[in-house]
């Protein structure tokens, strides 16, 4: 989509949001979304091109439950991924099945991963500063942190459970203790589990100068089309002022676990008590809002993006199988994906 927002002899197939709304009449000022929000959704000069609606981070749930059995403290929920692995085999010898399993294996333990430890997921900003980005998802970093897994793997405490958020039933049905996935998984997890759970920040490697730095968002944002009436776009643009409201975007964020995308909304929930009631709802705003985001943690632009995905999968899924160790498939997913991008740079430059 941003690839279609125009530029130099090329119509867009896009309106950018910042249109619309002068188009339509009303105030609109960026500044009042979450800069780690709003900053994925903003050209080169920081113009908002869509509205961010359905966004959310990693973070990291636990059976309270099974940690007192397991002698752990329900309490105090694993910072590091060491304290994770101690947690891990607590937990395996008490007799739970499955100790650890992770939702959207990709974003959370490589870009997440990557940018909560401010390292590169690709050159050029990750994608941000040009279309001729390659891909460095390969380094000693995310090949460290690939084996940490493989590892556990062999060990039996760690189970994968598949590509998206399948590994969140897995979590809530008790057969999984511990889960790394989407923050706008808790209304899920909460309507759904028989037992208390936590949630918590997304595990660090503390030797990693700097970390924790700031997760990145997943989820989706709002396009308005080009081509349209102007009545259409002053309509639009009632709606976004709408949507934007901190009343709106409160509930949304206390009903579903998406990140308020602006700081009223998120203001306005601590006001009416909502994360005092439900500890660690704030999780996913303090890991977005604690720390200026960097080029390495800014977020992830690159063409092809979800065909790189499926690629990541694949070859993390070899690593998980036994078939490839932890380099060969970080080497093979990232000579694979700069094949993507070659292609989309080609057609779009």
């Amino acid at each position: 989509m941003m690839a279609a927002s125009g530029g130099e002899g090329k119509k867009s197939v896009v309106k950018p949001v910042h249109e619309v709304m002068a188009m339509g009449g009303q105030k609109f000022d960026p500044t009042v979304y979450v800069p780690a929000v709003s900053s994925y959704y903003t050209d080169a000069r920081g113009r908002m091109l869509s509205l961010p609606f359905n966004s959310s981070t990693t973070v990291f749930y636990f059976n309270k439950e099974a940690f007192q059995k397991a002698g752990l403290d329900p309490d105090k929920p694993p910072l590091t991924w060491n304290e994770v692995a101690t947690a891990a085999a607590k937990l395996k010898a008490s007799g739970a099945a499955c100790a650890y399993t992770t939702g959207w294996q990709s974003w959370v333990h490589l870009e997440n991963t990557s940018a909560w430890h401010n390292q590169p997921f690709a050159t050029k900003g990750n994608g941000f500063d040009g279309l001729d980005a390659t891909l460095t998802f390969n380094g000693p970093f995310q090949v460290r942190h690939i084996g940490m897994l493989a590892d556990w793997h062999k060990k039996g405490w760690f189970t994968y459970g598949g590509r998206k958020n399948e590994p969140e039933a897995k979590f809530f049905n008790g057969e999984c203790m511990m889960l790394t996935s989407s923050s706008a998984a808790y209304g899920h997890i909460a309507r759904n589990a028989k037992f208390p759970f936590a949630v918590s920040a997304l595990p660090y490697h503390a030797d990693v100068k700097g970390a924790p730095q700031n997760t990145i968002i997943g989820g989706a944002s709002l396009w308005v089309m080009a081509g349209k009436k102007p009545e259409d776009y002053k309509g639009i643009a009632r709606f976004f002022t709408f949507l934007s409201q901190p009343e709106l975007q409160a509930e949304w964020h206390q009903q579903t676990g998406y990140l308020p995308i602006t700081q009223a909304a998120s203001d306005l929930t601590r006001k009416q008590g909502f994360y005092d009631k439900n500890p660690g709802t704030d999780v996913s705003v303090r890991q977005m809002t604690a720390r200026a985001p960097t080029a390495n943690s800014k977020g992830i632009r690159l063409g092809s993006f979800v065909q790189i995905r499926t690629v990541i999968d694949e070859e993390l899924e070899a690593v998980w199988a036994d078939k490839k160790t932890p380099r060969q498939a970080l080497d093979d997913a990232v000579a694979r994906g700069n094949d993507l991008l070659r292609k989309f740079e080609k057609a779009n430059r």
